[in-house]
Protein backbone atom coordinates (compact mmCIF):
# COMPACT_ATOMS: atom_id res chain seq x y z
CA UNK A 1 0.00 0.00 0.00
CA UNK A 2 2.98 2.32 0.23
CA UNK A 3 2.55 3.16 -3.44
CA UNK A 4 -0.79 4.83 -2.74
CA UNK A 5 0.84 8.05 -1.59
CA UNK A 6 2.91 8.29 -4.78
CA UNK A 7 -0.09 7.67 -7.03
CA UNK A 8 -2.26 10.37 -5.41
CA UNK A 9 -2.40 13.76 -7.07
CA UNK A 10 -2.13 16.99 -5.04
CA UNK A 11 -5.87 17.45 -5.54
CA UNK A 12 -6.58 14.02 -4.05
CA UNK A 13 -4.27 14.71 -1.10
CA UNK A 14 -5.99 18.06 -0.50
CA UNK A 15 -9.38 16.33 -0.56
CA UNK A 16 -8.23 13.74 1.99
CA UNK A 17 -6.92 16.48 4.26
CA UNK A 18 -10.19 18.41 3.95
CA UNK A 19 -12.18 15.27 4.77
CA UNK A 20 -9.97 14.62 7.81
CA UNK A 21 -10.41 18.16 9.11
CA UNK A 22 -14.16 18.03 8.53
CA UNK A 23 -14.51 14.72 10.36
CA UNK A 24 -12.44 15.88 13.32
CA UNK A 25 -14.38 19.15 13.56
CA UNK A 26 -17.70 17.28 13.50
CA UNK A 27 -16.56 15.04 16.37
CA UNK A 28 -15.17 17.97 18.35
CA UNK A 29 -18.32 20.10 18.04
CA UNK A 30 -20.57 17.17 18.89
CA UNK A 31 -18.33 16.42 21.86
CA UNK A 32 -18.58 19.98 23.11
CA UNK A 33 -22.38 19.86 22.97
CA UNK A 34 -22.51 16.47 24.73
CA UNK A 35 -20.16 17.69 27.47
CA UNK A 36 -22.20 20.88 27.83
CA UNK A 37 -25.37 18.81 28.15
CA UNK A 38 -23.71 16.84 30.94
CA UNK A 39 -22.80 20.08 32.73
CA UNK A 40 -26.39 21.33 32.45
CA UNK A 41 -27.73 18.07 33.91
CA UNK A 42 -25.16 17.87 36.71
CA UNK A 43 -25.80 21.42 37.94
CA UNK A 44 -29.45 21.70 36.91
CA UNK A 45 -30.95 21.32 40.36
CA UNK A 46 -29.03 24.25 41.77
CA UNK A 47 -29.17 26.47 38.69
CA UNK A 48 -32.89 25.93 38.08
CA UNK A 49 -33.73 27.65 41.36
CA UNK A 50 -32.36 30.89 39.95
CA UNK A 51 -32.87 30.31 36.22
CA UNK A 52 -35.82 27.93 35.62
CA UNK A 53 -35.16 27.92 31.87
CA UNK A 54 -31.90 26.04 32.44
CA UNK A 55 -33.91 22.81 32.41
CA UNK A 56 -34.12 23.20 28.63
CA UNK A 57 -30.33 23.47 28.32
CA UNK A 58 -29.43 19.85 27.84
CA UNK A 59 -32.31 18.94 25.50
CA UNK A 60 -31.30 21.96 23.42
CA UNK A 61 -27.73 20.61 23.21
CA UNK A 62 -29.04 17.33 21.82
CA UNK A 63 -31.29 19.11 19.33
CA UNK A 64 -28.44 21.33 18.13
CA UNK A 65 -26.11 18.36 17.84
CA UNK A 66 -28.71 16.39 15.89
CA UNK A 67 -29.39 19.27 13.49
CA UNK A 68 -25.68 19.80 12.92
CA UNK A 69 -25.02 16.11 12.29
CA UNK A 70 -28.04 15.80 10.01
CA UNK A 71 -27.05 18.76 7.82
CA UNK A 72 -23.24 18.99 7.94
CA UNK A 73 -21.94 15.49 8.69
CA UNK A 74 -21.46 14.59 5.01
CA UNK A 75 -20.33 17.57 2.95
CA UNK A 76 -20.61 15.64 -0.32
CA UNK A 77 -24.41 15.73 0.01
CA UNK A 78 -26.64 18.51 -1.29
CA UNK A 79 -26.65 21.49 -0.64
CA UNK A 80 -22.87 21.47 -0.04
CA UNK A 81 -22.02 18.78 -2.58
CA UNK A 82 -23.46 17.16 -5.68
CA UNK A 83 -24.51 13.81 -4.21
CA UNK A 84 -28.22 13.11 -3.80
CA UNK A 85 -29.46 12.22 -0.32
CA UNK A 86 -31.55 9.19 -1.24
CA UNK A 87 -28.84 7.69 -3.42
CA UNK A 88 -26.15 8.19 -0.76
CA UNK A 89 -28.35 6.81 2.02
CA UNK A 90 -28.94 3.71 -0.09
CA UNK A 91 -25.37 3.17 -1.33
CA UNK A 92 -23.12 4.54 1.44
CA UNK A 93 -23.40 2.84 4.87
CA UNK A 94 -21.32 5.58 6.50
CA UNK A 95 -23.75 8.29 5.39
CA UNK A 96 -26.72 6.18 6.54
CA UNK A 97 -25.15 5.68 9.96
CA UNK A 98 -24.39 9.41 10.34
CA UNK A 99 -27.99 10.33 9.56
CA UNK A 100 -29.29 7.59 11.86
CA UNK A 101 -27.27 9.02 14.76
CA UNK A 102 -28.60 12.49 13.89
CA UNK A 103 -32.21 11.24 14.03
CA UNK A 104 -31.56 9.54 17.37
CA UNK A 105 -30.17 12.78 18.81
CA UNK A 106 -33.14 14.76 17.52
CA UNK A 107 -35.56 12.17 18.91
CA UNK A 108 -33.92 12.24 22.34
CA UNK A 109 -33.79 16.03 22.35
CA UNK A 110 -37.48 16.29 21.46
CA UNK A 111 -38.53 13.76 24.12
CA UNK A 112 -36.47 15.40 26.85
CA UNK A 113 -37.67 18.88 25.83
CA UNK A 114 -41.28 17.74 26.28
CA UNK A 115 -40.38 16.20 29.64
CA UNK A 116 -38.76 19.46 30.71
CA UNK A 117 -41.93 21.32 29.73
CA UNK A 118 -43.97 18.96 31.88
CA UNK A 119 -46.06 17.91 28.88
CA UNK A 120 -44.70 14.36 28.79
CA UNK A 121 -45.07 12.71 32.18
CA UNK A 122 -45.66 9.06 31.33
CA UNK A 123 -43.39 6.62 33.14
CA UNK A 124 -42.18 5.12 29.86
CA UNK A 125 -40.70 8.46 28.78
CA UNK A 126 -37.99 8.15 31.45
CA UNK A 127 -36.77 4.96 29.77
CA UNK A 128 -36.44 6.40 26.27
CA UNK A 129 -33.04 7.94 26.95
CA UNK A 130 -31.44 4.80 28.48
CA UNK A 131 -32.75 2.52 25.73
CA UNK A 132 -31.73 4.81 22.87
CA UNK A 133 -28.35 5.55 24.49
CA UNK A 134 -27.53 1.84 24.78
CA UNK A 135 -28.92 1.05 21.32
CA UNK A 136 -26.99 3.89 19.69
CA UNK A 137 -23.81 2.87 21.50
CA UNK A 138 -24.12 -0.71 20.27
CA UNK A 139 -24.76 0.59 16.75
CA UNK A 140 -21.58 2.64 17.00
CA UNK A 141 -19.60 -0.59 17.38
CA UNK A 142 -20.49 -1.33 13.75
CA UNK A 143 -19.79 2.19 12.48
CA UNK A 144 -17.91 2.26 9.18
CA UNK A 145 -15.35 4.98 8.60
CA UNK A 146 -13.67 4.89 5.20
CA UNK A 147 -12.36 8.46 4.99
CA UNK A 148 -8.56 8.73 4.80
CA UNK A 149 -8.04 4.99 4.42
CA UNK A 150 -5.10 5.43 2.04
CA UNK A 151 -1.33 5.36 2.26
CA UNK A 152 1.16 3.22 4.17
CA UNK A 153 -0.31 4.00 7.60
CA UNK A 154 -3.97 3.27 6.82
CA UNK A 155 -4.06 0.20 9.09
CA UNK A 156 -2.71 2.18 12.04
CA UNK A 157 -5.22 4.93 11.33
CA UNK A 158 -8.12 2.50 11.18
CA UNK A 159 -7.02 0.84 14.43
CA UNK A 160 -6.91 4.23 16.17
CA UNK A 161 -10.34 5.21 14.85
CA UNK A 162 -11.84 1.88 15.94
CA UNK A 163 -10.25 2.22 19.38
CA UNK A 164 -11.73 5.69 19.80
CA UNK A 165 -15.17 4.55 18.69
CA UNK A 166 -14.98 1.62 21.10
CA UNK A 167 -14.33 4.05 23.96
CA UNK A 168 -17.37 6.09 22.87
CA UNK A 169 -19.53 2.95 22.75
CA UNK A 170 -18.49 1.72 26.19
CA UNK A 171 -19.02 5.15 27.73
CA UNK A 172 -22.40 5.47 26.01
CA UNK A 173 -23.50 2.09 27.33
CA UNK A 174 -22.40 3.21 30.79
CA UNK A 175 -24.48 6.36 30.41
CA UNK A 176 -27.55 4.36 29.37
CA UNK A 177 -27.20 1.84 32.19
CA UNK A 178 -26.64 4.41 34.96
CA UNK A 179 -29.44 6.63 33.64
CA UNK A 180 -31.81 3.66 33.50
CA UNK A 181 -30.91 2.52 37.01
CA UNK A 182 -31.39 6.07 38.29
CA UNK A 183 -35.04 5.78 37.24
CA UNK A 184 -35.48 2.85 39.67
CA UNK A 185 -35.79 3.14 43.44
CA UNK A 186 -32.46 1.89 44.79
CA UNK A 187 -30.18 2.85 47.69
CA UNK A 188 -27.74 4.24 45.10
CA UNK A 189 -30.27 6.48 43.35
CA UNK A 190 -28.58 9.71 44.42
CA UNK A 191 -25.17 8.51 43.28
CA UNK A 192 -26.50 7.29 39.92
CA UNK A 193 -28.25 10.61 39.30
CA UNK A 194 -24.84 12.30 39.60
CA UNK A 195 -22.89 9.60 37.79
CA UNK A 196 -24.62 9.50 34.43
CA UNK A 197 -24.15 13.22 33.65
CA UNK A 198 -20.50 12.86 34.67
CA UNK A 199 -20.18 10.05 32.14
CA UNK A 200 -21.75 12.34 29.55
CA UNK A 201 -19.03 14.89 30.25
CA UNK A 202 -16.44 12.14 29.85
CA UNK A 203 -17.95 11.14 26.50
CA UNK A 204 -17.95 14.74 25.36
CA UNK A 205 -14.30 15.18 26.31
CA UNK A 206 -13.36 11.96 24.50
CA UNK A 207 -15.08 13.24 21.37
CA UNK A 208 -13.33 16.59 21.63
CA UNK A 209 -9.98 14.78 21.52
CA UNK A 210 -10.88 12.68 18.47
CA UNK A 211 -8.21 12.61 15.76
CA UNK A 212 -7.56 10.72 12.57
Amino acid sequence: MSGDDHSMTPAMQAKLLADKQESEFNHHLAGFLVALAGVFIFFQRGLAKKWPAVKYGWPACFLLSGIFLLVWSDAELWPFGDSAWLESLKDDPEVLQHKTFAVLLLFLGAIEWQRARGVLRAAWSGWVFPIVAIGGSVLLLFHQHDAGMHGPHHETLMARIQSQHLSYSLTGIGIGLTKGLSEVETPWGGLLCRLWPLLMMVLGILLMFYRE
